[in-house]
């Protein structure tokens, strides 16, 4: 069972219109999809740097085995090359999103959560998951779904 500082409201921002809690529900997506998006590019991150270590271990192994020109083309063309525009590396690219589009959105979802409901989280979930509750100690169980846990 979901519990939290806010299980004493009978509901969740019931205060709300359809609409304004429809928007809320929208901007809390919006920023968990950048949250997922961010962890993509860490992930971006994390394998341009496995391919960037094994171009590295080639080179080592190429001069060794003397071919010093494939070698000296991992090593001046390759590995000092940024994944955008030739000079931004992965976790240029990482920080600038953080530090820009998921701050930015990060703040103005805590305002709308802020001005709309106190500061509440998941307030449509809530609401949802309060709904199937009260509806599974309301209605009898059908015949089909009595017998089904036996």
């Amino acid at each position: 069972m979901a519990t939290d500082e806010y299980d004493s409201d009978p509901v969740p921002g019931a205060a709300l219109t359809d609409a304004e809690l429809e928007a809320l529900h929208e901007v809390e997506l919006g920023f968990e999809w950048l949250q997922r998006a961010q962890g993509c590019l860490l992930e971006f991150h994390h394998a341009t740097g496995h391919g960037m270590d094994h171009l590295d271990d080639a080179e080592r192994l190429l001069r060794e085995s003397g071919h010093d020109e494939l070698a000296d083309a991992i090593r001046t063309q390759l590995l000092p090359h940024g994944v955008v525009d030739g000079d931004r590396w992965s976790y240029d690219v990482l920080e600038d999103f953080q530090g820009t589009l998921l701050a930015e959105t990060a703040a103005l979802e805590a305002r709308v959560r802020r001005e709309l409901v106190d500061g509440r989280r998941h307030v449509p979930e809530r609401r949802q998951e309060r709904r199937w509750k009260e509806r599974a100690d309301r209605d009898e169980p059908t015949e089909r779904t009595a017998g089904e846990g036996e």
